[in-house]
């Protein structure tokens, strides 16, 4: 069974992610022919303030 985690910074529009969730699981699912009902894809959105890129936190960046 194929676990897929993604880590994001929380914004995308939710419609967005679950495309995103949907065809990594059909991509896993052809490249691993992995049965696509044994695909795990996950999303795990943190907070802007919570995550950094250097020291730079995400929520300090300009848009």
């Amino acid at each position: 069974m194929p676990i897929v985690t993604i880590n994001m910074v929380a914004g995308r529009d939710r419609s967005m992610v679950q495309g995103c969730l949907r065809e990594v699981a059909k991509t896993v699912s052809r490249t691993l022919e992995a049965p696509l009902s044994s695909v795990r894809v996950l999303a795990n959105e943190v907070d802007p303030e919570l995550w950094t890129v250097g020291t730079t936190l995400k929520s300090e960046e300009p848009h």
